[in-house]
């Protein structure tokens, strides 16, 4: 028996929103500890990784674990009958093939169900070790969606480099060329529109601005954006969703 309930599914949306252009269908694995899931793009260029911790749910009840595959397409699909501020109940029974979607209104004067079936997928769950990279950059996340937008119109890659004093998101093109350079400023009112540069050396890596601007859909998950960068190993792109987990996008370096 998995049952979840949640207050808002406004959250769940937003989940959903951020993944849904690199992953068709996958398997959310339910544990005692919470939600996960691991899956590749079509092209094999990005792993996304998404963690929901049980303690973040109203209710988390999971009698076993188990993995349950679902077209995110049509799980959106789902989510958008409800309101944002509904709440929501997903159940799923053992050996049934359909999973259920209860959406219930703030003033409990509407409760919609909706049933959705499943799907067999064949995947594996990868061992990621924790890695320590060169430079990690922790800014406003919507700060870095609007520069990836601004590149993407002169270039189609971005060379990130990163320094002690700041980090740097530059591009060039037949059309000319575009340099960005957010200084290091930790010392701010609000930690959230601070720019924090942790560095062991620093780093200069070529990534595709497509991908990065697909990443940047995560925006509304978080009010920062961690990018972790090193030559020898895959970047990651970590939007953390309040208390509750995070979404992780892993990418090599073009």
């Amino acid at each position: 028996m998995l049952e979840l309930h949640l207050v808002q599914n406004s959250l769940l949306k937003k989940v959903l929103e951020s993944i849904k252009d690199f992953v068709t269908d996958a398997n959310f694995h339910y544990s005692a500890t919470g939600c996960s899931l691991q899956a590749m793009d079509s092209s094999h260029i990005t792993l996304v990784v998404l963690l929901l911790r049980a303690e973040a749910f109203e209710l988390y009840r999971c009698d076993r674990n188990i993995s349950v595959g679902m077209n995110l397409n049509n799980m959106s699909k789902m989510l958008e009958c409800a309101g944002n501020d509904d709440a929501i109940r997903i159940k799923a029974d053992d050996g049934n093939d359909t999973i259920t979607f209860v959406f219930e209104s703030p003033t409990q004067r509407k409760v919609s169900n909706f049933e959705m079936r499943l799907m067999d997928i064949d995947s594996e769950q990868l061992g990621i070790p924790d890695l320590e990279h060169h430079a990690i950059v922790k800014m406003p996340s919507v700060e870095f969606a609007r520069i990836c937008k601004d590149l993407s119109s002169i270039g189609d890659t971005v060379i990130i480099s990163v320094t002690r004093e700041d980090v740097t998101f530059s591009t060039i093109s037949d059309i000319g060329s575009a340099n960005i350079v957010c200084s290091q400023n930790a010392a701010v009112a609000k930690p959230e529109e601070a720019t924090v540069i942790e560095i062991n050396e620093p780093v200069s890596l070529t990534f595709s601005l497509r991908y990065m601007n697909l990443f940047t859909k995560a925006t509304p998950l978080s009010n920062t954006v961690t990018i972790s960068l090193s030559s020898e190993l895959p970047a990651i792109v970590e939007y953390k969703i309040a208390e509750m987990g995070h979404v992780r996008f892993y990418m090599d370096p073009s």
